[in-house]
Parts: C-alpha cells; structure tokens; sequence
C-alpha cells in the first residue's frame, strides 16, 4: 500500500483509495492485483505507460480534480477490464487516437470539466459497442466526432451540454437504439434536425417521471432559429417551458413550447444576383455568380447546359457562397448553365449564360437588350457587366413558364410614389377578400449598385408602406408578396403581388445659407471699421507730433537784444565787433525763465 494511502484488502478484490494526498504522481509499488485505484484530488499532471502496466484486473480508474494536461500514448493499454474512467476536471485539451488504446471493455468514460477543443474520431473505436455513458460536459468543443457517436450503439446516456457545438447532423442518432438521456443544454445550435429515433419513442424533458422506454431531451440555453426546421420539435409532447427563441425578431425571446405551429415558418429562397452572361477564351478561367437568400440559407448547386449535376472536380469548383469556377473553359462548356437554390421551404432557379469565343476578353459583357428600354441604350458592350436585375420574382413554386407571367402581371398592382432622394411610398391593393389566411405582406427591395436584400415586413390591413432609409440617386427593383396560410397546409405559402423598378432622386446641391452670408458681411465690415480707425488714429498722432514740433521751432527764432551799449539797431554788418567786444544777445526764453522764477520768490 502506497505511502498516505489507505487499502482495503477485500478478497478477491482491492481497493486502494489515496485521495487528497498531495501526489504529484501516480505512485510506483501498487498491487498489480488493485480492482479499484481513486487517485481524485491531486496534483498529478502526466500519466505515463508505467504508471498502469499490468494492471489487467483494474476495474475502476478515478482520476478527477487533478491537474492531468498530458497522457503518454498507450498509457491504458494493459487495462483490458477497465470499466470505469474517470478524468473530468483536469486540463486535457485534446485527445488522440492513441490515448484510450486497449480499453476494450470500458463503459463509463467521464471527461467533462476540462479545455477540450478536439477528440479524434478514432480514440473510441476501442470501445464503440460497449460504452454506456459518454460525457463530454463542459468543454470547448465546437465540433464533436458525430461519424464516432453515431456507432455507440450499447450508450444509455450522452451528456455535452456546455460547449460551443453549432452543428447536428440529421439522423445521426438514429441507431442509439438505447440513447435514454441526450443533453445538448447551453451550447451554439440553431437547429435541432428531425431524428428518427425521436417519433420512434417519448420524448420528455426531466428524467424524473418518465417512463423507462423514453428519451430525456435537454436543449434549453442555445439560441434557436425557430423556423419551420423546428416544427417537428414543437410537436413533441413537453412538460417544460423554458426554452426560448433567439431569432427570427418576431419571435425573439419568446417560449418555444407557447409559439403556435404556425408561427414557424420559412422563407423560399430567392435569387438575389447572378451573372447575367459572361464570355470567356478557351483555356481561361470563368466564374459564374448565383447569390441567393432565404430562411434557412439556400444550398446552391448547378447544373450544366447537358443537364449533368456539375460536380468538384480537378477543373470545377463550387462554393458555398453560390460561385462556379471553371478552371479552364472549353467550347464544350459553352451554353446555358441552371443556379439551383433550395431550401426546407422549396427551391429558385435562374439561368446563366457562358460563351466560349476566341475574341472574348473574359470578363462579364452586355449583350444586345431587346427593347432598349431600362435606361440603356440597346446595343452597347462593355468591359464589365452592368448590375442585372435582381431574381426575386423567382420564388420557390416557380418555373421560368410563369417567371414570363409574373412580369406581365406585375405592372398593374405595386405603385411606388412619392419618390425622393431617401425615401418612397409604395401601394398595393388589398388582398384580405382575395386570399384565405392572409397574415401578412412582404416587401424586398435592393439596389442595382450593391448586393444586400431588403425585408420589410408588413401586418396585412396595411396596404401602403413608406421606404426611408434609401440611398439617393440609385436605382432600386421592389417587390411585394403576400403571405398567406394554405388551405390543409402547414407552412405558409407567397404570392408575389407585383414588382417595379425605380430610381430615387440624385442629391440636391446644398444652398448657402443666409446666415452664414450675413455673418461674412458683418466680418468684413468689422474688419473695415478696425483697418479706418487705425489710419484715423495715425494720422491724428501725426498732426500732434507736428504741430509740437512746429512750436518749438518758433520759441527759438526770437532776436535777443544786445547789452554793451545804447544803441538799438544793427547795421548790414551786424555780425561784426563793435569796440572790440563781442555783441552778447539774451534769449527770450531764458528770460521767460528768470521772470518764471522772480514770481515763484
């Protein structure tokens, strides 16, 4: 018995229990003989091959609340009896194809509460017919092993709940014949596909109560699209309310088991742009555009001008997002190729033209317009192709023989009035006495300059609707639909009411404003004053300086008067001596000052 560890000796088997003990390790010296190891509450973080060599008659292996971040490759290899294995709330984030090798009778494998991101398909394929809980609760995993899951054919209960899981595939737990508990709680879907084995049994919500030959269903905390893919889970007989609608708005936040059937509806794709022709040289790539909307989101795929499904090969390739690209064009390309949209609710087609000349300059180019109307002269070519009118006439019940009719019928129902650069109002005539179950009106719209498909949703005593978030001087293609219940029908049905195509106005150039004119007058007027009454006040500062300097300049002028004899005048040679002696002149101003300085005494 391990040091700080307790063993019961209960013949024939032995138990050796070292919980909370501070092991760093699994510890060396256990009894090859141990039927049941509880190594919980730990600190041990790698588990080695030599950690259970030999232990063939272990039965149950507890490995919880450790720090476990690795496992060495065919580190359970020698427990062929192993039944139980315990590793949740470790720090496993991935498992491999060789981690569980030689577990050939397990059947409790517990692995929830850890970072798990990816289990490789082939880890469980040791153990596939005799596992009967699976967990894998509160991980990371955005992706599960669903082609693995489907072949548990012995699993009673599957538990991942709490992870990132998006997608289901339909029918993948057709097989789990003895699936008793399926809990896919708090995780990303939007959808729950139809099984098979959920109308082959009950299907409850809580386990407490049911029946022993039920499925308990658990899918409360994901965001669901509650749409007519859901219909056949809003049939199963609940006792719960607690799961909740994300989307469509409409039914954002709603409980999904008080929405009525009907209320669960889908939109039939409609295309909503395409390559109207395109021309290309042989040898030269060419890619074929097919963009189409829909509730749920179209699959698109195509078909050739010999009728073949066009597939991905080493010179086609077809996206998701509608695209064809022909590698190398041939002229055995050359002919109408069909874009194919469907969805739950139905499908769409159009038509795209490839031509395959040797002059091509391959890119999309407009041919001749019959008719030469749609503001474009007929006739023109161009390097590039303008925007084609949008195909949302092409609903799910339709084919290109009505598509003509549709056109011809459009143009005396939708009025679009009242245009300006932002905004339109747009009419129909009222449909409630001519359609049965009328529950209300769709109106699409988009722009020949981009490639987003406006809804509007209109309740069905309305027979106008007012567009205010236009773009000015754009041309638009509008629709209206009206959406009604078919008689004996579960999901609802379209009828287009008319389309038109209109143009706003381009935007209006602004007017300078009033105010701002008189506020640039009264500036520059300002600015006048200010300039005038500095060259005011510089002239005047100029006068005052001169007219000072003037009368000082008379103040010195004054003729003294002579003091050294009595006569008063001086003759033409004043500037002589008389009697040998200097003349000595008294200014004015000096005897200004004494006589200032006589009144002072």
């Amino acid at each position: 018995c391990p040091k700080r560890c307790s063993c019961q000796n209960l013949s024939p088997s032995f138990t050796i229990l070292c919980t909370k003990t501070g092991l760093l390790f699994v510890p060396p010296g256990i009894d090859r003989r141990t039927a049941e190891l509880r190594l919980m509450d730990n600190f041990i973080t790698v588990l080695r091959r030599r950690d259970f060599a030999n232990m063939t008659q272990l039965i149950h292996l507890t490995l919880s609340r450790n720090t476990i971040s690795q496992i060495m490759p065919l580190a359970f290899s020698d427990l062929r009896g192993l039944h139980a294995l315990h590793l949740d709330s470790n720090r496993l984030t991935s498992i491999h194809d060789e981690h569980f090798k030689g577990l050939v009778n397990l059947r409790h494998l517990i692995l929830s509460n850890n970072q798990l991101s990816f289990i490789s398909p082939g880890s469980l394929d040791d153990f596939l017919e005799t596992i009967e809980d699976l967990d894998l609760s509160y991980n990371n995993l955005v992706d599960v092993p669903w082609g693995t899951v489907a072949k548990l054919s012995n699993v009673n209960t599957v538990s991942l709940d709490h992870n990132l899981i998006e997608f289901v595939p339909e029918g993948i737990f057709s097989n789990l014949h003895k699936l008793a508990r399926l809990d896919m709680t708090s995780n990303k879907l939007k959808k729950i596909p139809p099984d098979p084995l959920f109308s082959r049994i009950p299907v409850y919500a809580k386990s407490k109560g049911s029946p022993l030959s039920s499925l308990v269903l658990s899918f409360g905390g994901n965001p669901l699209h509650c749409n007519c893919e859901l219909v056949w889970l809003r049939r199963l007989t609940r006792e719960d309310d607690l799961e909740t609608c994300a989307s469509p708005p409409e039914l954002t936040g709603k409980y999904f088991w008080s929405i009525r059937e009907e209320e669960f509806v889908c939109e039939p794709p409609m295309i909503t742009h395409r390559t109207p022709r395109l021309a290309a040289r042989p040898g030269r790539p060419a890619s074929l555009k097919c963009k189409a909307v829909g509730d749920p989101e179209p699959y698109v795929r195509w078909i050739a001008p010999d009728g073949r499904l066009v597939a991905n090969t080493s010179r086609t390739v077809s996206y998701r997002n509608g695209t064809l690209d022909i590698l190398e064009a041939s002229v055995g390309d050359q002919g109408t190729f069909t874009c194919i949209a469907s969805n739950a609710a139905g499908e769409s087609t159009a038509p795209v033209e490839l031509r395959v000349v040797a002059e091509a300059n391959g890119t999309e180019c407009d041919e001749e317009e019959e008719g030469g109307g749609g503001g474009g002269g007929g006739g023109r070519k161009s390097g590039t192709a303008r925007p084609e009118p949008s195909d949302i006439l092409i609903s799910a019940k339709s084919s290109f023989a009505n598509e003509s009719r549709m056109e011809k019928g459009d143009r005396g129902g939708v009025v679009v009035a009242e245009v300006t650069a932002t905004s339109a109002l747009v009419r129909w005539p009222p449909q409630e006495e001519l359609l049965e179950g009328l529950r209300m009106y769709q109106i699409q719209y988009n722009s020949s300059a981009d490639e987003i498909l406006v809804y509007r949703m209109i309740p069905a005593p309305s027979s106008s609707f007012s567009l205010s978030d236009l773009a000015p001087g754009r041309e638009y293609e509008l629709c209206v639909l009206a959406v009604f219940s078919e008689a004996g029908g579960s999901l609802p049905a379209t009828r287009p009411l008319g389309c038109r195509r209109f143009s706003t106005r381009p935007p209006g150039r602004p007017c300078p404003s009033l105010q701002a004119q008189v506020l640039g007058g009264t500036i520059i007027i300002v600015m006048g004053g200010v300039i005038v009454a500095s060259v005011l006040v510089f002239i005047a500062i100029l006068l005052l300086r001169h007219k000072a300097l003037n009368g000082r300049a008379k103040g010195k002028a004054h003729v003294c008067s002579q003091t050294n004899g009595g006569s008063s005048s001086l003759g033409a040679s004043g500037s002589s001596r008389l009697g040998g002696s200097w003349q000595q002149l008294e200014c004015s101003a000096g005897k200004g000052r004494d006589r200032d300085r006589d009144g002072d005494k």
